[in-house]
């Protein structure tokens, strides 16, 4: 059963470091990997001189911290609701609703964000217009933008997470809820003391994992929902390195601006670790 899996981490996910001297080579797309010459860390010392990759790397830090911030807590507050409804029917309602935008297209999902938040036409300003108030720029703003950005990631987001917490929630021995209602506990009080403290585990691991996906982020989110008004906070690393790689065919530094994410994120990852195991007892390593 094992070996799927294996096959799959082996071709797409070691093979590709294959590609990783790119880095340390002055690459040409014709003379291939092994024949383009070798240039040690040049490549390196040009990205670090760079003041679009540092800001493209601040940019990245600050929406993954402000994600870590909104987006996370949000799926745990969902699971806990969701498992405190009593009525089954309303229950599997609000699981579908919930989980249906994770399967939608980030494309998708940028054309609705500009029907409903656009300056011009979008849904919320012509509703605001209608009543004699100013049109907000939730899009062109860059406060504003960093908040529809937010937002639009729970949205998307916040469904999935939910099966995690549910899936860990149902885990828990209802005797112990039993047990603590007889003993006169509210609900706020089971969710305190037992809800939380039983899904603690899987909270420290999905933190650990997000923490070690500091340094890295999506293409599609920023590059879809940003634009040139808001650059100064839409440029992240991901959109850098399509600018870069793709656009100008600058192979060499895309490469290096990825094996940097890479080294940089399992360095956030083990020291998430390390602290968790500390402080909670619990890790994933």
């Amino acid at each position: 059963m094992l070996l799927l899996p294996l096959a799959y981490f082996f071709i797409f996910k070691y093979g590709p470091m294959y590609g990783v001297q790119i880095a340390f080579k002055d690459f040409n797309f014709f003379q291939g990997i092994n024949n383009s010459p070798w240039i040690g860390f040049e490549a390196f010392r040009e990205v670090f001189n760079n003041q679009e990759f540092f800001k493209t790397l601040r940019n990245t830090l600050m929406l993954n911290l402000l994600d870590l911030i909104v987006s996370f807590p949000a799926p745990i507050f969902l699971a806990i609701m969701l498992y405190e409804l009593n009525i089954n029917w309303f229950k599997r309602l609000s699981q579908t609703i919930l989980y249906i935008p994770h399967f939608i297209s980030w494309v998708i999902i940028g054309g609705i964000v500009t029907q409903v938040f656009g300056t011009q036409s979008g849904m919320i300003n012509n509703l605001l217009t209608s009543f004699g108030f100013d049109a907000v720029p939730f899009l062109t703003d860059k406060t504003n933008w960093l908040a529809t950005y937010l937002v639009t990631g729970v949205w998307q987001s916040a469904g999935w997470g939910t099966i995690l917490y549910l899936a860990a929630l149902t885990g828990i021995n209802r005797e112990l809820f039993e047990a603590a209602e007889i003993d006169g506990a509210n609900r706020f009080q089971r969710i305190w003391h037992i809800s939380i403290p039983g899904i603690k585990t899987t909270i420290v691991t999905l933190l650990i994992i997000q923490l070690g996906n500091m340094i890295s982020i999506g293409f599609e989110r920023p590059f879809v929902i940003g634009n040139l008004a808001v650059r100064d906070y839409s440029d992240v690393l991901s959109t850098f390195v399509y600018r870069v790689g793709i656009e100008s065919g600058q192979y060499t530094i895309a490469t290096v601006v990825g094996l940097f994410q890479a080294v940089v994120g399992l360095v956030f990852l083990l020291i998430a670790n390390f602290a968790s195991k500390k402080l909670t007892g619990d890790g994933i390593i």
